[in-house]
């Protein structure tokens, strides 16, 4: 009798399992009326969304079916989430909303929303829906992000591509200038602000080189832009079948507040820092608290710098030659300056300095990189200081 019930419960089970995965294949099966597209949101008002976002669109009327996959959400279940984030090893997450859910947040944020229907056939069609269902189960959610090569742009990209056996030929669209890395995320901001600055600081001269046609595509507007000009090389037929727009970002103006810029905030400080070297030069006296800062200050952002390029995966931060100014070891050599004379070595050092300002200029003017304006009026009083420190040491 036992035996009995133990098997009833295993063919209960059975066909449990059966039912289910039968239940399940139907629901993912698309019909002949499915549509898949991809999704190009605008860019949002800060510098996290200030370059838009991508994402399919799976739209089934018969199988009341319609949701959008994307790449590229937060973890933060993740442990060590800041840490990692900072290291650039913290996995991303491919996500799944219902598309209307979709819709009314961009929307409450004002961000424009544009679709393009892909071309494709029946079988491509589930073979995509196929992968982002399998992409998305617990066990594979999870990738490593990169912001210019493995990005919720270039997902896009090469989901697409996956789908259609790497047979989509990218043509350059109307109007396509080649351009760096650089100046494609600096054409998404206003030079003249925090997170500009932030990112020129940051990130080295590898991202000054040239950017392949296809590599633009870490941007979504480029992803719309390239879609629109791709073929299928198998059917010789256009990628995108048509296109149209969701939602129209409200006509706004932008404000922004020049006096709170990084140009004019550090062009005061740099002032402050001429005048009191003018002042000190005239008595024949030197201020050790402006030194001692000006020493500690470009030494923690040169340590900083270091850690980006050799201390993290981040691959956009390597060869950061802000590193000129920037220069670590001021941190240790600050306690110098309190000393009423220098050392010859010291004074050697302070030369030294005014070479690397003088190859950070060579590195700009030949293109080597490219550095934030706003740095512009802090490294010339810099340079002022430091010719002042030689001077003034070599009298005494």
């Amino acid at each position: 009798m036992v035996k009995l019930e133990k098997l009833k419960k295993i063919l209960l089970l059975a066909f449990l399992f059966l039912f289910t995965n039968t239940h399940f294949a139907q629901q993912s099966q698309l019909s002949s009326q499915a549509e898949i597209s991809v999704l190009t949101v605008g860019p949002g008002s800060s510098l996290n969304d200030a370059f838009g976002h991508s994402a399919f669109r799976i739209k089934d009327v018969n199988k009341d079916i319609d949701v959008v996959y994307g790449y590229g959400e937060y973890d933060f279940d993740a442990p060590n989430f800041y840490l990692k984030f900072a290291q650039g090893k913290l996995n991303y997450l491919i996500n799944k909303t219902e598309f209307n859910r979709f819709y009314q947040i961009y929307k409450y944020y004002d961000r424009g929303i544009k679709e393009q229907l892909l071309n494709l056939s029946q079988s491509e069609k589930q073979k995509l829906y196929d992968y982002l269902i399998d992409n998305y189960k617990p066990e594979n959610r999870r990738y490593l992000y990169e912001f210019f090569f493995d990005n919720c742009a270039t997902k896009i990209k090469d989901v697409t591509n996956v789908t259609l056996n790497n047979t989509i030929t990218f043509n350059k669209p109307r109007g396509f200038k080649d351009s760096t890395f650089r100046t494609l995320i600096q054409n998404n901001l206003n030079r003249n602000s925090w997170g500009s600055l932030g990112i020129d600081l940051a990130l080295g001269s590898v991202i000054d080189r040239q950017a392949t046609p296809e590599q633009h595509m870490f941007l979504p507007e480029n992803i719309y832009r390239f879609f629109e000009h791709a073929t299928i090389e198998s059917y010789n037929k256009p990628l995108v079948k048509s296109n149209r727009v969701l939602y129209v970002k409200k006509d706004i103006p932008q404000t922004s507040n020049f006096l709170l810029s990084p140009l004019f905030i550090l062009s005061i400080i740099s002032l402050l820092i001429i005048y009191t070297t003018c002042k000190d030069y005239t008595k024949s006296k030197r201020s050790k608290w402006l030194d001692v800062i000006l020493f500690i200050l470009t030494g923690l952002i040169g340590i900083l710098i270091l850690l980006l390029w050799f201390a993290t995966d981040h691959t956009g931060t390597h060869q950061n030659y802000n590193l000129l100014w920037a220069f670590a070891l001021n941190v240790l050599f600050a306690h110098q300056l309190l000393k009423t004379k220098a050392s010859r070595w010291f004074i050697k050092y302070l030369k030294f300095l005014i070479i690397l300002l003088s190859l950070l200029t060579l590195h700009w003017i030949i293109g080597v990189q490219v550095f934030a304006i706003g740095l512009t009026p802090l490294l010339i009083a810099l340079f002022i200081r430091y010719i002042f420190l030689i001077k003034y040491y070599g009298k005494l």
